[in-house]
């Protein structure tokens, strides 16, 4: 049974990237939960866990593969120009449509609105993007210089657990705005006791 499962990501490698982006995806939510949220096994939010378990599935998993042969089409290379040319590219051209959707469909897919959805995008995109303009390049020249193609969508995977941390890190601050704490009237009403 192993060996037919093997066989079906190797004849359609596709499917690799989706197990690993489905598999990944939650992990990172679960250490934003455990890391920033302070929620342990009995009060992770399991559907959150889900929702980003199908977006990993569905649409980072597939999406990622197809730009990664894509990329790979157009510099067939694997130099540093030519992953430089990669990553900057990918950086321009793929990534903000990936953090625009998925902040947008993890909207939609909370029982949010469209209206909602949209706002997340425009409150949340630039934030999440600036980093993004430092952490996707250095992560894909190292991907595209030195790894395999075979292991590129799984190389990837892994930084993007680590990205998906971020960004759930990023959505919880913004729905948790830090408390602004009025010092001086807490040092008088001490004073007073």
């Amino acid at each position: 049974m192993f060996r037919n499962f093997v066989n079906f990501t190797n004849k359609y490698k596709i499917v690799r990237g989706m197990i690993s982006y489905g598999t990944l995806w939650p992990c990172g939510s679960l250490i934003e939960q455990t890391l920033i949220e302070k929620k342990t096994f009995r009060t992770y939010d399991w559907m959150k866990c889900l929702r980003f378990s199908l977006f990993g599935f569905f649409f980072m998993g597939p999406t990622i593969y197809v730009w990664i042969r894509l990329a790979g089409v157009m510099w067939p290379r694997t130099d540093i120009k030519s992953s430089l040319c990669k990553a900057i590219t990918e950086q321009t051209a793929y990534d903000p449509m990936a953090i625009s959707s998925f902040l947008f469909f993890m909207t939609l897919m909370e029982g949010n609105t469209y209206a909602d959805a949209r706002r997340e995008v425009s409150d949340k995109f630039l934030d999440a993007y600036k980093v993004g303009v430092i952490y996707w390049p250095c992560v894909q020249t190292v991907n595209f210089a030195f790894v395999p193609a075979r292991n590129q969508v799984i190389f990837t995977s892994f930084f993007s657990m680590c990205w998906t941390t971020f960004l759930a890190y990023v959505k919880f601050l913004q729905l948790h705005p830090p408390v602004d704490v009025d010092h001086h009237a807490m040092d008088i009403h001490f004073l007073e006791m």
